[in-house]
């Protein structure tokens, strides 16, 4: 067999990329629904729900705080659930990557394509939350347009995530613990609602290595025109939290499919 000259074929991404634009194209309605309405609610129940008790957070008004935050959801939601359950399905039941790995395409191009596709729609995703905030007075920054590239940040490292996940569990019932156990708690403590700082010191600290806190604090900033220096750390850790993802992802998915 030929070798590869290089580890990631754009090509071969791009083959299985397209799959997976063809596919959208007949569910994107169903998928778009799930992935922005259910941020959404939580802006609207917790926003004007607790705002009507809270007006403000550390100066921010809450609808405004809860606004910016639950785009660190919508964006964890939007790619992790797909990671996991698109991902099984197709290498389980379906045994789309089997026939995928019969053509000039690695494990490595197979993840990388799957989780570059989540996490471009992850991107897209996000910005709903912000827009109902708009129409409720938020008044963004320039430095929103950022924001999509945080959420497809965030969407690559929870993809991934969620693709490691997949090739780990023996069922697709195994799902329910990560869920209750990892994404839920979370979600919780990133930050979205109420400030980790008022947590106690031994939680808060690890809130602060919660991926999502870094989301939400990047976004926040850039939304209401707060960038600085600490940013670049909370870029760092949410990149890093990526490649570290995307590589056991490989790893794992190859273990699975290959040995």
């Amino acid at each position: 067999m030929r070798r590869r000259l290089r580890r990631l074929e754009p090509a071969a991404i791009a083959g299985v990329m397209s799959r997976d634009v063809n596919l959208f194209r007949k569910f994107w309605k169903a998928t778009t629904f799930s992935s922005i309405v259910e941020p959404t609610i939580y802006l609207v129940a917790f926003g004007f729900g607790f705002g009507a008790l809270i007006s403000e957070v550390g100066g921010i008004d809450y609808v405004q705080y809860v606004g910016t935050g639950v785009v660190a959801s919508a964006a964890l939601f939007s790619s992790v659930f797909p990671g996991m359950f698109n991902t099984f399905v197709r290498r389980e039941f379906q045994r789309t990557y089997d026939a995928m790995l019969a053509a000039p395409v690695d494990v490595e191009e197979l993840v990388t394509a799957e989780v570059l596709w989540i996490s471009t729609r992850a991107g897209v995703y996000c910005m709903a939350p912000l827009v109902v905030a708009i129409l409720f007075g938020l008044d963004p920054s320039p430095a929103t347009v950022l924001v999509p590239l945080v959420g497809f940040t965030t969407g690559f490292g929870f993809a991934s995530f969620g693709v490691l996940i997949s090739a780990i569990a023996k069922s697709i019932d195994n799902f329910n613990y990560v869920t209750s156990a990892v994404i839920t708690p979370l979600f919780l403590v990133s930050g979205t609602f109420f400030p980790v700082s008022e947590l106690p010191r031994g939680v808060e600290i690890v809130a602060q290595v919660n991926p999502l806190y870094h989301t939400v604090q990047l976004v926040r900033d850039a939304v209401l025109g707060g960038l600085g220096a600490p940013d670049l750390g909370h870029a760092a850790a949410l990149a890093g939290f990526a490649v570290v993802m995307w590589r056991l992802a490989i790893w794992r998915q190859g273990k699975r499919l290959i040995d």
